[in-house]
């Protein structure tokens, strides 16, 4: 149950529902069509992942739709105690309800990586200070560098990560089980660290921490002034972050690129809405910039008839 920062707001009437699990479902796709056709009856809006190793999914709704999904779900012993964490917003930061199929929940890449068997040793949010202030702990940001630079935790280490594919290539060239005894990583939710410290266990890593439930769950549950966070935290969604309150943040984000802009980057010349960014200005191809400025075109125009552009969703992100 999420009883604080969530819902201390009463006029933010939508929750912001991020869940996942790691549960063997050898049945996943006949799993798809019915959780669609639920959630559309509940008017939910987002996108859920189903796949063998399990679900994960951000969805929003209002207090009864992600309540009942929550009901729902639970009727399948399977996705008992999923990990949920609940934020407000004003609006639907969606535009459409997914139920996607894939491979992975959160694609690492490794098949042996099974988390649901081996995973390293969770830290509730009130301890985690005490374990990332130890200094023979080292401290790994696991989300990407886009992610990482517009927050993170104090002295954390980023391994400048484009995907999370690309993470166990950063463990085998960059860190020794020899020399780094003691391992804390962190990550938005959760998800992201149930496979990376199963993967550093697998490589023979003595003592992996996690943090329970994410920067999410720690932004929710340690107050702002005994907090070792630093900066928003990125989400896959149309509030491209949130701040220590858990409301959103100061950031955009461009169409182009999808990473996240800055009040100061909107101020340059190589910004311009729904087209680029500073960050992809100069990468940006002829074909490219030709279809991100059309599109924009049509979400003005679709703006102007009172009407919504499907294309401008996030969920694909998520």
């Amino acid at each position: 149950m999420v009883d604080s920062k969530a819902k201390q707001n009463e006029s933010n009437n939508v929750v912001v529902l991020a869940l996942y699990k790691f549960v063997h479902l050898p049945d996943y796709i006949e799993l798809k069509t019915p959780l669609l056709e639920y959630c559309k009856k509940l008017n939910l809006f987002g996108t859920i992942l189903l796949a063998e190793e399990g679900i994960n999914g951000t969805i929003a709704g209002d207090r009864s739709g992600i309540d009942n999904l929550l009901i729902y779900l639970e009727q399948d012993i399977r996705f008992t105690a999923m990990e949920c964490k609940e934020s407000a917003a004003d609006e639907i930061p969606f535009h459409r309800m997914k139920v996607k199929l894939k491979k992975e929940i959160v694609s690492m890449g490794v098949a042996t990586i099974v988390p649901e068997e081996l995973t390293g040793t969770r830290v509730k949010p009130e301890d985690w200070n005490t374990v990332i202030s130890d200094p023979e702990v080292l401290l790994i940001d696991t989300r990407n560098q886009y992610e990482v630079d517009i927050g993170t935790f104090k002295n954390a280490l980023s391994p400048e990560t484009e995907t999370f594919r690309d993470f166990p290539e950063y463990v085998d060239s960059k860190l020794d089980p020899e020399k780094q005894k003691r391992v804390a990583m962190f990550c938005t939710g959760g998800i992201r660290c149930e496979k990376a410290s199963a993967y550093l266990l697998e490589k023979g890593f003595e003592e992996v921490y996690q943090l329970d439930g994410g920067i999410l769950k720690y932004l929710e549950d340690i107050e702002q002034a005994d907090s070792l966070w630093e900066g928003e935290c990125f989400v896959f969604d149309g509030r491209v972050a949130v701040n220590h309150e858990l409301a959103p943040g100061i950031y955009a984000q461009c169409y182009a690129c999808r990473r996240p802009v800055s009040p100061e980057q909107m101020n340059s010349n190589k910004y311009e809405e729904g087209v680029s960014c500073p960050h992809c200005y100069h990468s940006l191809t002829a074909s490219k910039r030709a279809a991100v400025t059309e599109r924009q075109k049509q979400v003005k125009l679709a703006e102007k008839r009172n009407q919504t552009h499907i294309g401008a969703s996030f969920e694909n992100k998520i």
